[in-house]
């Protein structure tokens, strides 16, 4: 192992190791987060500016969320054949990943202004309630979650920019970084652009997915991992192929829980009328009678309970199965990257388990 790269000599073994400590990554992960926002709560009352900010941060990084990201920039490293023991600066990188995705759910909040994330409040919301004296609290607390969610971006980039890589990992990992935020922007806007029910295009569906969800939340962060450990072309080429159909996968089972989960989360999407492959597929194959109804229905801000169980009920007949057995297809597609990549047998266990539970929509971090 050379001291500067932090790499083994045996690059894509399968011999036996022990279990990736998934749950040690993400402490890792975390402390270097909590540091890293501590710090600049630190410098900015230094100059006498209100730490605010880095609270209502703070507060949101540490509120929950699997650290899904910061994970598989590691599991990245170790099919590569990355030490072990991963080193600091790949954990910076991860690290700084969870502050990208901050920032982005922060503005995405906004975009379909949703009142909670992972049952607490949002951040626009929790401005404008630390400003409720104010004629205009909720619109302040829009407008200063857009400057908090671009100020983030940019300590995601200060924490990328200062994880003392090489010269090397660095020209490697920059681009990876930045496709991958091009792409997710590009995704939420065709997302923005083509919601409500314009027809049942399931392609258009799954472009959005590709661009929002499989290269922003698989294909790049291991893409990223494994490029600090200088991954064969072998390793990049399974990684990413393990990733696409995975990404689309957790997508899909997102949308069908965003349609059949509990509380009034469960409403939002068709309020929205976002895009998904479930409604795509609805719309294709209803009857004339159900697709009247799905076009009273979705879209409709003021839709009720009652007329989402309507939705889904013509969603039962139509279209779930269909999208259950996409998800279905989608993992045993990137189980079967794993049967024949060259990854340590760890980490192929590791990348499974991922595969296991996202795709089955439970909290999968052990």
């Amino acid at each position: 192992m050379t001291a500067d790269s932090g790499r083994c000599s045996v690059t894509g073994s399968e011999t036996t190791s022990a279990p990736v400590n998934l749950a040690g990554i993400r402490k890792q992960v975390d402390g270097i987060l909590d540091r890293f926002l501590r710090q600049q709560a630190h410098s900015l009352e230094k100059r006498g500016l209100p730490r605010e900010i880095t609270d209502i941060v703070h507060d949101f990084v540490f509120a929950g969320g699997k650290r899904l990201r910061p994970t598989l920039v590691a599991l990245g490293w170790l099919a590569a054949g990355g030490d072990s023991a991963v080193p600091t600066p790949v954990i910076q990188v991860a690290a700084a990943l969870e502050l990208c995705h901050t920032a982005v759910l922060v503005h995405d909040d906004i975009i379909d202004n949703s009142d909670t994330r992972r049952n607490r409040p949002t951040v626009h919301r929790v401005v404008s309630q630390r400003y409720r004296t104010r004629p205009d609290a909720d619109r302040f607390g829009m407008r200063a979650a857009i400057l908090l969610g671009d100020l983030v971006m940019l300590w995601c980039d200060e924490m990328l920019h200062t994880a003392q890589l090489t010269p090397a990992q660095t020209a490697t990992v920059i681009p990876i970084f930045d496709t991958m935020r091009t792409d997710v922007i590009y995704g939420q806007y065709l997302d923005l652009a083509t919601s409500g029910l314009s027809g049942g295009d399931v392609e258009k569906a799954l472009e959005i997915v590709r661009y929002k969800t499989s290269s922003y939340t698989f294909e790049c962060p291991l893409r990223m991992g494994a490029a600090l450990a200088d991954a064969s072309i072998r390793i990049q080429q399974d990684l990413r192929a393990y990733a696409g159909p995975l990404g689309v996968a957790f997508q899909l089972q997102n949308d069908l829980e965003g349609v059949y989960g509990a509380g009034a989360s469960s409403l939002d999407d068709l309020r929205e009328g976002k895009h998904t492959a479930l409604l795509a597929f609805a719309v294709r194959h209803a009857d004339p009678a159900q697709s009247a109804r799905l076009y009273e229905l979705v879209g409709n801000p003021e839709l009720d309970a009652s007329g989402a169980a309507t939705c889904r009920e013509i969603f039962d007949i139509v279209a779930r199965g269909q999208v259950q057995q996409m998800i279905r297809t989608r993992w045993e597609r990137a189980q079967g990257v794993l049967d024949r990549a060259t990854f340590p047998m760890a980490v192929k266990d590791a990348l499974r388990a991922v595969a296991d539970n996202v795709t089955r929509g439970i909290t999968w971090m052990r």
